[in-house]
């Protein structure tokens, strides 16, 4: 495992962040995208709840808490259509 020591993150911290969040077993989510930005990581994706995604950030941050991170994680509707779709 990497050892982030301070300092902007690196392309390992990204790898590792993506590691993290596929093998661990509460989380196992691969649909997570992690870019650098200057100082900081932006995690882009979509999850189908709001509590899942507060998962991967409490995750995230508890492994790595010196490293800033901004979340654009949207949450997607996971229900059942209530309507009949009509097709042409």
């Amino acid at each position: 495992m990497t050892e982030h020591r301070g300092g902007p993150p690196d392309e390992y911290v990204e790898a590792e962040i993506h590691r993290l969040l596929s093998e661990d077993p509460a989380v196992a989510e691969q649909g997570i995208t992690v870019v650098r930005r200057e100082r900081a990581l932006v995690l882009y994706g979509e999850v189908e709840s709001p509590h899942r995604r507060e998962e991967i950030l409490r995750l995230v941050a508890e492994r790595f808490p010196d490293v800033p991170i901004t979340s654009d994680i949207g949450v997607i509707r996971a229900q059942a259509p209530t309507e009949i779709e009509q097709l042409p």
